[in-house]
């Protein structure tokens, strides 16, 4: 059974360079790497959900923060190596720049087989990178995206 998530990439045009808003995922396997850590605020669905509706949902649990109000666009669907589907909606967001986000929490066992559960940050910070930068922090699976991006060519 395929796993359906939805995500929000949010972008702007600064000093010439197109940039994305991206957040570096949190929690112990994470916390020691830069490249392919970093993702855009997603998470999954259930069939009967709108994927916009997650997408929304997903970026307020994982940055604490709503959605900024913005007119969207489904830019395209994104399958995983793992077989995942990746609904992403963009906006240009040039006035979004919090000064900090409050993450939502997942549970873990940590250390592995150790019997003590402990809580890890969904996204440890967030930031906006140029394009060329997500290319190389970006989880594999969703380096596609930032070419389909509205106005945006190589």
């Amino acid at each position: 059974m395929t796993v359906h998530s939805a995500g929000i990439l949010l972008w702007r045009d600064a000093d010439s360079a197109r940039e994305v808003w991206i957040g570096h995922m949190g929690g112990p396997f994470w916390a020691r790497k830069e490249e392919r850590a970093w993702s855009i605020p997603k998470g999954e669905y259930a069939a009967e959900e709108e994927p916009f509706d997650a997408a929304l949902r997903e970026f307020q649990e994982e940055t604490g923060l709503p959605a900024p109000r913005l007119d969207y666009l489904r830019i395209g669907d994104y399958r995983y190596s793992s077989g995942k589907t990746l609904a992403v909606f963009a906006a240009e967001a040039p006035q979004f720049d919090p000064p900090a986000i409050t993450p939502g929490t997942f549970e873990l066992e940590w250390p592995p087989r150790s019997g003590r559960m402990q809580r890890f940050p969904e996204i440890d910070r967030a930031t906006w990178v140029d394009v060329t930068a997500a290319r190389g922090l970006l989880v594999a699976g969703q380096v596609p995206m930032l070419d389909d991006l509205p106005g945006f060519e190589l």
